[in-house]
C-alpha cells in the first residue's frame, strides 16, 4: 500500500451521501417510504405516487402539503437537514415520520432527483436539483400547484453494482407496493392514489373521522381485502394514558407466512421485537402450528416514552417501560381472543384493565386462561362443582390425572336436564343460543346443529378436548405450582446478567417450583422443577424461562410447558370418534361450547366448528336461479 493510498482524505459530499443511502435505499421501496413520510410530515391529506418500471425508471410523489419556502430550497437536498428537530429535546419526543435529514440527499446521490414545491396556491413555483460531484443545488422558478413533487429517475444509475442486486419489475413494484399499503393504513385520514405504467391500482379516499367506522372498514377493505374484515375482531383496549385499537384476525384466518401483519406505534409502522413477542404469546393457545396471525394494529402512547432514533430504517422503536407495553398489548389480545366468540360481537369494543406490573410471570401464577372462563349453563356440570381428581405421586406432590379425566363426560346427561327443550326454544331466532340445537350425529364424529343462520357442524372431539383443556388450566392455576426435588442436581453455565436475573426474580422461581442455586460468578445449580415437568430437560426450560425474563421483565416460556402437558391429557381424556352421544348430550356439549374461552380451536389451534348459512346452502343447491 502506497503512502497516499494509505493517506486520510475527506469524502466527497456525493460518495459520502452514497454509502448513506446504503443504510436507507435498499429498493425503489425504501425510496417511496423515505417520500411519503415526508409528504405527510408536510401535512399533506392528498398524496399521489406514479411508478414506472417497479420504481426503477421513474417513482413520482405529488402531495398537497406545506410546501418548501425558496429560502430553505438550497438546504432541502443537503445532509444532515432538516425542519423537524433542532435540539436533543425534540429528538427525544420527536413525533414527526421522518427526523434525521439524510432521506432525500442519499436518494439525490443514485439517482436524477427533482424537487418541484409552492407554498400557496399561486402556482408560482420552485425546482431543485442536486448535480456535480459536489452536489451543488440549483434552484430555478418552475410552476407548481401548492404542496411537493419530488421526481426519482433512473435509480442507481450511477452505482451500477447495487442496481444489479435489483429484482424482476413484478417483485420490485410489489414491494413498492406494500410500502404504500403500510402507510395507507397508517394515515386513513389522508386520501391516496397509485398508478403503475399509466394503471391506476389504487385510489383511496381519505377517512373523514375516526369515528365513522364503515369508512375506516371501506379502507381496510380496499387494502387488504373484505375476507380480512369478515375474519376478524375489533379491538378496543384503553389504559393508563395508552391505547391499542384495530382488527385481530381470527386463528383460523391465519396464513403460512408473516405477510399480513401491519404494527403503528404513533402513526409510524413498526416491527418490534418486544410487540412481535407480546401478540406470539397472545396466539399461542389458539394458532395451528406453523401458522401466523393477520393483524391491523394502531398503538398510541405519549412520544416521550417511546424512542424512535434506534434504527437507520426507523422500523425498530424502544419503549421506556417495554415490560409494561409487553404486559398491555398481550393482555388486551389475549383477552380478546380468549372471549366466548360463539355468542359475542365482533364490533364490540372493550376497554382493557392492565396486568400488575409488579408481577413478571404474566400468566402461571394469574389464571392461566387469562381473564377467567366464560360463565354460562355449563357452570351447573359436575366438573364445575367438583374440581378434577389429583393422584398422589410418588413424591407425594399433586398432579392432575388422565384417568379420572374422562368423567367429565358424564356431566352432559346431567346438564341437558336443565337445559330447555329444542322445540320450545326454536319458536324464535332471537332466543335460539349460537350453536343452535342439535338434530344428528354423523359417523360418530360430527354433529349437526341448526342455528338461526343456519347448518352448524362441529367436531366433537376437538369440541370437548378444548373444554377439558380450558377446564384444566383454570384447575391448575388454582394452585401453587408444587416442587419436585431432582435426584441429580444439574449445574448450569449462565453469563453473569442471567445469574444476576435469576437471584432478582428468586421468589418468583420458587413460586414456579423451580429452585436455583448459585454456585459462582457465572454458574447456577438446577435443584427441582415443577412436577408436571418431570422428564422434562431442565436446562433448556430454565434458561429459555430466564431470557425472557431479561429481555422482557415477564415469561410464558413455564406455563407453555405446563400447557403442553395439559393439553395431552386434554386430548386422551376427551370424547373420541364413534362415541354415540344422544341429542341432549349434544346439545349439552353445544352450551358447554358457547360457555368456554377459546372454544372455536381445538388445543392443536384447528377449528372445532363451521356455519353454512342457508344462503351457502341454496348455492349449493342451485336454489332461486
Amino acid at each position: 500500500m502506497t503512502q497516499d493510498a494509505a493517506s486520510i482524505r475527506v469524502l466527497s459530499p456525493r460518495l459520502a451521501n452514497q454509502i448513506a443511502a446504503g443504510e436507507v435505499v435498499e429498493r425503489p421501496a425504501s425510496v417511496l417510504k423515505e417520500l411519503l413520510e415526508n409528504a405527510l410530515d408536510a401535512g399533506a391529506d392528498q398524496i399521489d405516487v406514479e411508478v414506472e418500471a417497479g420504481g426503477v425508471k421513474l417513482l413520482r410523489v405529488r402531495d398537497n402539503g406545506s410546501g418548501i419556502q425558496e429560502g430553505d430550497l438550497p438546504l432541502a437536498l443537503a445532509r444532515h437537514a432538516t425542519s423537524k428537530i433542532a435540539t436533543l429535546d425534540d429528538l427525544e419526543g420527536v413525533a414527526s415520520l421522518g427526523f434525521r435529514g439524510e432521506a432525500l440527499a442519499s436518494i439525490s446521490s443514485v439517482s436524477r432527483l427533482e424537487l418541484l414545491t409552492s407554498t400557496d396556491a399561486s402556482g408560482k413555483g420552485w425546482r431543485v436539483v442536486a448535480e456535480g460531484r459536489e452536489m451543488q443545488p440549483q434552484v430555478t422558478p418552475a410552476p407548481h400547484p401548492q404542496g411537493t413533487s419530488l421526481v426519482v429517475r433512473d435509480l442507481f444509475f450511477n452505482t451500477p453494482a447495487r442496481r444489479k442486486f435489483l429484482r424482476t419489475e413484478r417483485t420490485e413494484f410489489s414491494h413498492l407496493e406494500e410500502v404504500f399499503r403500510r402507510l395507507a393504513l397508517s394515515r386513513q385520514d389522508v386520501a391516496f392514489s397509485l398508478r403503475h405504467q399509466g394503471k391506476q391500482i389504487h385510489q383511496l379516499p381519505a377517512v373523514e373521522s375516526k369515528e365513522a367506522p364503515e369508512q375506516v372498514s371501506r379502507r381496510i377493505g380496499q387494502l387488504l381485502g373484505r375476507d380480512f374484515l369478515e375474519q376478524s375482531l375489533t379491538i378496543d383496549a384503553v389504559a393508563s394514558g395508552i391505547s391499542l385499537k384495530g382488527w385481530v384476525g381470527l386463528p383460523v384466518y391465519a396464513r403460512a407466512q408473516a405477510d399480513r401483519q401491519y404494527f403503528f406505534v404513533n402513526g409510524r409502522v413498526v416491527r418490534d421485537r418486544l410487540v412481535a413477542h407480546a401478540i406470539r404469546q397472545a396466539y399461542q393457545d389458539v394458532l395451528y402450528s406453523g401458522r401466523h396471525p393477520v393483524f391491523v394494529l394502531w398503538l398510541d402512547v405519549d412520544p416521550n416514552i417511546v424512542d424512535v432514533n434506534v434504527h437507520p430504517t426507523k422500523h425498530e422503536v424502544r419503549f421506556r417501560d417495554g415490560r409494561w407495553v409487553h404486559d398491555f398489548i398481550f393482555s388486551s389480545l389475549h383477552k380478546r381472543l380468549g372471549a366466548a366468540l360463539l355468542g359475542a360481537e365482533k364490533q364490540a369494543p372493550e376497554t382493557e384493565a392492565m396486568p400488575d406490573p409488579a408481577s413478571p410471570l404474566s400468566g402461571v401464577s394469574q389464571a392461566g386462561v387469562g381473564q377467567g372462563t366464560a360463565v354460562g349453563l355449563a357452570s351447573t356440570s359436575p366438573v364445575e362443582q367438583t374440581p378434577l381428581s389429583w393422584q398422589t405421586a410418588g413424591s407425594g406432590s399433586r398432579q392432575p390425572g388422565s384417568a379420572k379425566v374422562a368423567e367429565s363426560l358424564a356431566f352432559y346427561e346431567k346438564l341437558a336436564q336443565s337445559l330447555p327443550e329444542p322445540a320450545a326454544a326454536s319458536g324464535s331466532q332471537n332466543e335460539m343460543p349460537p350453536l343452535g340445537y342439535a338434530l344428528a350425529q354423523l359417523q360418530g364424529i360430527y354433529i349437526l346443529a341448526q342455528n338461526a343462520k343456519g347448518l352448524v357442524v362441529v367436531d366433537m372431539h376437538a369440541a370437548h378436548e378444548r373444554i377439558t383443556y380450558e377446564r384444566l388450566k383454570q384447575d391448575w392455576t388454582r394452585r401453587p405450582l408444587a416442587a419436585q426435588p431432582l435426584l441429580v442436581p444439574e449445574t448450569l453455565g449462565l453469563d453473569e446478567e442471567l445469574v444476576e436475573v435469576a437471584g432478582q426474580h428468586q421468589a418468583l422461581l420458587a413460586d414456579l417450583g423451580i429452585q436455583l442455586e448459585p454456585l459462582g460468578p457465572q454458574e447456577m445449580v438446577l435443584r427441582s422443577l415443577p412436577v408436571l415437568l418431570q422428564g422434562a430437560r431442565g436446562p433448556d426450560l430454565v434458561f429459555e424461562l430466564l431470557q425472557e425474563l431479561k429481555r422482557y421483565g415477564t415469561s410464558r416460556s413455564l406455563e407453555a410447558s405446563i400447557n403442553e402437558v395439559l393439553a395431552s391429557i386434554a386430548c386422551h381424556g376427551s370424547v373420541r370418534a364413534g362415541r354415540q352421544l344422544n341429542l341432549p348430550e349434544m346439545n349439552a356439549l353445544l352450551r358447554d361450547m358457547e360457555a368456554t374461552e377459546r372454544s372455536d380451536q381445538c388445543n392443536h389451534g384447528r377449528p372445532t366448528w363451521f356455519q353454512l348459512s342457508m344462503q351457502d346452502l341454496d348455492k349449493m343447491f342451485l336454489r332461486g336461479r
